[in-house]
């Protein structure tokens, strides 16, 4: 069977004609495509939730049980439904979403031109990967995450750019990704990228019902050569983010980690979950930014000097150290820092006074100063962003990891257990 072909559903009354028919045509080559029969709805229904990739979903239109619900979840799978019909209730069901009717008696090629129309063909992954292991029982490497946040206005994309930039120079971290994450996205804007598709909403898309290979993974995103770095569009409108499924987006944020060696992220600073203000729709909407930030290695946060920036600075610690981050992890930045000493200093014993309290008891780093430089320019001409901006924040990246190790480490060797070491009951007991 050729790498790309369909891979099909059916569920049908007991002996019907075309559902032997496909069968044969699937297991003879007739028609590239692969067919498995159910024998029940939920039968049906656990396939369609496995999370392997299906194309259609061919059903019986004289079933009791085909109904809304059925429909519904063949499609959110990203299934066409295909109804097999006498024809007497074609406007119903394209009422209830159903992509074609065919009669009893179709043939071949009347099956082959409905896929062709509403079905998508699936191809042989590259890195199947389940529960973290590859198709040869192997463990999956993930990459370093960098998250990049800050209170707005304060220049956190360019600070993620620069970073990406800085990680991506010299190729010692492999392959790096600077993502889009942020619910108002400008990265786009930024690199002027004319064509903001395809994006985040493609890549969440993809891992809805399957894994996606990893060279259909790669077409999703935008090579940007002179800074060393690989870009993933965002949000096109803000309000897309019901769009990104929790789950669809966890999916996509492994397979990103398995291609990359760092993936940046810039990420809006909005970690409010349902415990904190009793909305679920909150917490979806902000699942993006907190799944990034528990999982990333180090987190920057972005601000300004002056009393403004440090108040805002604080509030987005105290924030960070409410959802879980640990504070060795968290960088504070200070962008367009002041060149004087005294300035400097200043800040770093306002930081140490009020970053505590603010996060519980924990304190972070000494914050990273960012020296003014022409960034609008390199922007305006599509330039590298000017150092010592990229190497600088690599430099604090780079020590972070080592100071504090992954995150996510590659679990230990198994120990055998010496006879006698975990105790025993005792004789009461």
């Amino acid at each position: 069977m050729p790498a790309d072909r369909y891979v099909l559903l059916g569920l049908a009354r007991p002996r019907a004609e075309w559902f032997r028919a496909v069968g044969q045509w699937s297991s003879t080559a007739a028609i590239p495509a692969e067919f498995a029969k159910c024998v029940s709805v939920a039968e049906l229904q656990a396939r369609l939730a496995s999370g392997r990739r299906h194309s259609a979903v061919l059903l019986d239109g004289g079933l009791p049980a085909i109904d809304r619900d059925v429909l519904d979840a063949a499609r959110e799978a990203g299934c066409a439904v295909v109804v097999v019909d006498d024809g007497l209730r074609a406007s119903s069901w394209s009422a209830l979403g159903v992509a074609a009717v065919l009669p009893p008696s179709f043939s071949r090629e009347a099956l082959l031109d409905a896929l062709a129309t509403h079905a998508v063909l699936v191809g042989g992954a590259t890195t199947a990967v389940v529960d973290g292991l590859r198709q040869d029982g192997a463990p999956v490497p993930l990459g370093l995450v960098a998250a990049v946040c800050g209170p707005g206005g304060t220049g956190a994309s360019t600070t993620a750019a620069a970073l990406a930039q800085g990680l991506g120079a010299g190729g010692r971290h492999g392959d790096v990704l600077l993502a889009d994450l942020a619910r108002h996205g400008e990265q786009a804007m930024l690199h002027d990228v004319r064509d903001v598709v395809p994006g985040l909403q493609e890549v969440v898309d993809a891992h809805r019902s399957g894994w996606p290979a990893d060279d259909e993974l790669r077409t999703l995103l935008f090579h940007v050569v002179d800074r060393h770095y690989q870009l993933l569009l965002g949000l096109r409108r803000a309000r897309y983010w019901s769009t990104l499924r929790p789950r669809a987006f966890d999916a996509a944020f492994e397979s990103l980690r398995r291609l990359f060696g760092v993936t940046v992220c810039d990420i809006t600073a909005d970690f409010e979950g349902e415990r904190d203000g009793g909305s679920v729709d909150v917490e979806e909407r902000n699942h993006v930014a907190r799944a990034t930030v528990g999982l990333a290695d180090v987190v920057f946060v972005v601000a300004r000097p002056g009393v403004k920036g440090m108040h805002a600075l604080v509030r987005v610690l105290g924030e960070l150290a409410a959802t879980g981050v640990p504070a060795g992890r968290v960088v504070p930045v200070v962008n367009l820092a002041p060149r004087h000493p005294k300035a400097r200093a200043e800040i770093v014993a306002t930081l140490a006074e009020l970053a505590p309290p603010a996060m519980g008891g924990g304190s972070t780093t000494a914050p990273l100063f960012l020296p003014a430089r022409k960034v609008d320019e390199s922007w305006r001409d599509g330039a590298p962003l000017p150092g010592p901006l990229p190497s600088t924040l690599a430099r604090a990246f780079d020590a972070t990891v080592q100071r504090l190790g992954p995150l996510l480490a590659a679990p230990a060797e198994p120990e055998l257990v010496v006879p006698g070491s975990l105790g025993s009951w005792s004789a009461d007991e």
